[in-house]
């Protein structure tokens, strides 16, 4: 993983926030069920609060073309994971350290199963961390993403927003913080929901019955009927 992106989300101020941030998915999560999640995160051996109704996770550690962790590979190819795969899909600050992040949310619709959740959490790009993290990153800059438009970019793929919030601390080298769910918080967490696929409704056609003719049948009854 690139050194970069390594120290950034190893910074004091960033591990304040990504705590902010599990405490704020939290929630979230345990209302999820199901066989399998998949987390794709910018933090190497990043790990979620259990999940009681989920039996097994996959996890991946994202930066620049390549992700490595249960699977390795490159970060703008198809993920290695069938469609459907993936009750629940967590991208946590994945979108911001990815080459190609449009490839990457594509990727996580692709394998997230009808009716699974996928969250999405990252840095705001309008907040007042900005200056610090423009001195931090100066040399290979984060992909910040505004989560409205995220939100926009996903209901036009037929998913369904549940939730868009800010978090965190306001301003990077705050002591104690903001409460979660601040207006100037400096992170942002987004879940959606993949509809279920419309079950299409199969038409019955009658089928010819010729009761044998050995056989008596009820008064009112035809030995051919539809």
């Amino acid at each position: 993983m690139s050194a970069v992106f390594t120290d950034i989300y190893a910074s004091a101020p960033l591990r304040r926030l990504l705590a902010d941030e599990v405490r704020g998915l939290t929630p979230d999560l345990q209302r999820c069920r199901g066989d399998h999640g998949l987390l794709v995160s910018a933090i190497e051996q990043d790990h979620l609060p259990a999940v009681p109704m989920l039996s097994c996770w996959t996890r991946l550690a994202v930066a620049g073309v390549h992700y490595g962790g249960d699977v390795a590979g490159r970060a703008d190819e198809p993920l290695p994971f069938l469609d459907d795969a993936f009750e629940l899909v967590v991208l946590r600050h994945a979108l911001e350290s990815a080459a190609e992040p449009a490839a990457l949310l594509n990727e996580a619709l692709r394998v997230l199963a009808p009716g699974g959740l996928i969250a999405v959490s990252g840095l705001h790009p309008f907040s007042l961390w900005m200056p610090w993290l423009a001195w931090r990153t100066r040399r290979q800059p984060l992909r910040l993403h505004m989560p409205l438009q995220l939100g926009e970019w996903l209901r036009r793929r037929d998913m369904q927003v549940e939730c868009v919030r800010r978090l965190g601390p306001a301003w990077p080298l705050a002591d104690g913080g903001v409460s979660l769910g601040d207006a100037l918080g400096g992170g942002y967490v987004l879940t959606a929901r993949k509809r279920r696929r419309a079950a299409t409704p199969l038409r019955l056609l009658p089928r010819p019955i010729r009761a044998p003719a050995d056989v008596r049948l009820a008064p009112g009854a035809r030995r051919n009927i539809a």
